[in-house]
């Protein structure tokens, strides 16, 4: 059997450079997609909560309208305050 023929030290140092940073690219290339992925999990349970709230916030608007149509919130757009003394004059 022959001996095995010497491998030139540049060519190793090359062969095992390229290994290590295949690897570095890897992990690294790895943890940006994990840390995008968990971005986008993270943007997805804020948009789900944010429609949660505004549906609960219709939904308690819807509740709590006077059948009269007479907003009574004044942080409400609709607000109207001659309207709302105008009804609690004829309540009362």
């Amino acid at each position: 059997m022959s001996a095995p023929a010497a491998v030139n030290p540049i060519r190793n140092v090359a062969r095992w450079s390229a290994l290590t940073a295949g690897l570095v690219y890897g992990y690294v290339h790895h943890n940006t997609l994990t840390a995008l992925e968990h971005n986008r999990a993270e943007q997805k349970k804020i948009e789900h909560r944010d429609h949660l709230i505004a549906q609960a916030k219709a939904e308690w608007t819807k509740m709590n309208t006077p059948s009269g149509g007479v907003v009574t919130d004044p942080e409400s757009p609709n607000f109207d305050l001659e309207k709302v003394l105008i009804h609690l004059s004829e309540t009362a």
